[in-house]
């Protein structure tokens, strides 16, 4: 019997990704037999004949696919920092409860409230792939709002690159920081560096 061929236009499945392009567990299993997918965990499939872009932030989607990238991981994607984190920093509600993350790439939870976590979500394409992540303005509220256990010069950095930008939106910004607790601190640094 010819092993299958998985497509190479993605690098990470889940098990009913598999089974929507008509891979039965058997196949799967098969595959993991002959090399042509890792499993990750019970669900998720790394796929050894993905040859497009690689990323670190990919694994986010395999082992937290409702996570969302944010803090100094989302600061990285948008240009804002220089600093590179040594894991990478996804956002959960406080209560999730996550059974198996990888050794590498190291991926920290943010365990947010709600209003946090539900604030400023979009989505972009890595390797093929929807990912969440916070938009540009709440990245930023979320870094000054946490500014004393992130460091200040990497905050004020991140503010300061986040305002030479020319698609900034400041009443965004400011709304953000208006329901995040975070409205006088905003003020304050846009009052001084403005």
């Amino acid at each position: 019997m010819e092993t299958p061929i998985i497509p190479n236009f993605k690098k990470i499945f889940f098990m009913s990704e598999l089974n929507e392009l008509g891979f039965s567990a058997y196949m799967v299993r098969n595959m993991v037999a002959h090399g042509q997918l890792i499993k990750l965990n019970k669900s998720t499939y790394e796929n050894i004949n993905y040859n497009g872009e690689e990323s670190d932030y990919i694994y986010v989607y395999a082992y937290v696919p409702d996570g969302i990238i944010c803090l100094f991981s989302a600061a990285v994607i948008y240009g804002l920092s220089t600093y590179t984190p040594d894991n990478i920093n996804v956002a959960v509600a406080q209560k999730r409860n996550v059974s198996t993350l990888p050794e590498w790439p190291t991926i920290k939870l943010c365990y947010f409230e709600d209003v946090r976590l539900k604030t400023g979500v979009t989505d972009i394409e890595i390797c093929n792939q929807k990912v969440k992540i916070y938009d540009i303005e709440k990245t930023v509220v979320d870094i000054v709002y946490y500014r004393n256990k992130l460091g200040i010069e990497e905050t004020k950095e991140v503010l300061m690159n986040y305002l030479k930008r020319s698609d900034r939106d400041i009443n965004k910004l400011c709304r953000y920081a208006g329901r995040l607790k975070c409205k006088k601190i905003i003020d304050t640094y846009l009052g001084v560096l403005l």
